[in-house]
């Protein structure tokens, strides 16, 4: 099998921007045995079209090599680094401070495999086994934090843990977050006002009927549908959720660098 065709290599741009954030050791370091351009090309491949590790194109490091090498990184916390720095120069970009004031949660609920199956949760109103993705983005819609939890876990709960991701990947810098009726009470105001954010329950203004584009809402949404053109992370196929929330980290890497790639062609 080949990749001939595959359009989504990093390109020259991206990778100068990034490989400073992969090279865990010297380039030319004896133990290096495959070239970290083609290692992160083949992890980009993984998880843009969900391809299992040991399935990849004989054109890419083997499976075991992407694999291992994308573990070191996740340790590392490559990702999310190059996900924070990316999104402080998109929103300069846009002619935005570089660290947002709002915020927007929400969560989705992703099925099960036979690999993650051992931490999934049933999610009685979406009437699906598996886990539950719950995401912070700006208005932008670019990542903040991102944590994952059997599907069973209410949205309400986990305002604590999101709240403080948030503000440590922004400096603090947080001081309003929008959400829906999944969130509603004294409770999640109260943990979000513990780390200085006033919690914005955005509710409908009548009774539903079909699609509601609701305000600051949408930004979420849109940031879950540019995830489902990953399709590693359409259901949760990793043993640990740790692994599955990285692979997030990845995807907005890989959209964001883009951006700012094109960035650089107009400037």
């Amino acid at each position: 099998m080949s990749r001939r065709g595959y359009t989504s290599d990093v390109s020259d741009e991206e990778w100068a921007f990034v490989a400073p954030y992969l090279m865990l050791m010297r380039e030319d370091a004896p133990q290096r045995e495959y070239d970290m351009r083609e290692v992160f090309n083949g992890l980009r491949y993984v998880v843009k079209t969900g391809v299992p590790w040991r399935d990849t194109p004989g054109d890419l490091p083997p499976g075991w090599a992407i694999y291992q090498q994308t573990k070191r990184w996740i340790a590392a916390g490559c990702f999310a680094a190059i996900v924070h720095d990316l999104r402080m120069l998109l929103r300069l970009a846009e002619g935005r401070s570089p660290d947002p004031s709002a915020a927007i949660f929400d969560a989705r609920t992703v099925q099960s495999t036979p690999e993650s199956g051992a931490t999934a949760g049933y999610d009685g109103h979406k009437r699906r086994k598996g886990s539950k993705v719950h995401m912070a983005v700006d208005t932008l819609g670019h990542l903040l934090a991102l944590h994952v939890t059997p599907a069973n876990e209410q949205e309400r709960a986990q305002v604590e843990a999101l709240a403080a991701a948030v503000q440590e990947a922004t400096g603090e810098s947080v001081e309003l977050v929008y959400a829906d009726q999944g969130y509603t009470g004294e409770d999640p105001e109260a943990a979000a006002a513990e780390h200085g954010i006033k919690l914005e329950v955005v509710k409908h203004t009548e009774a539903k009927k079909g699609f509601v584009l609701l305000p600051r809402r949408w930004v979420v949404e849109r940031s879950f549908a540019w995830m489902s053109r990953f399709r590693r992370l359409a259901r949760n196929y990793e043993r640990l959720p740790d692994t599955f929330a990285a692979l997030h980290f990845v995807a907005f890497a890989a959209l964001m660098l883009s951006r700012y790639a094109a960035l650089l062609q107009s400037a």
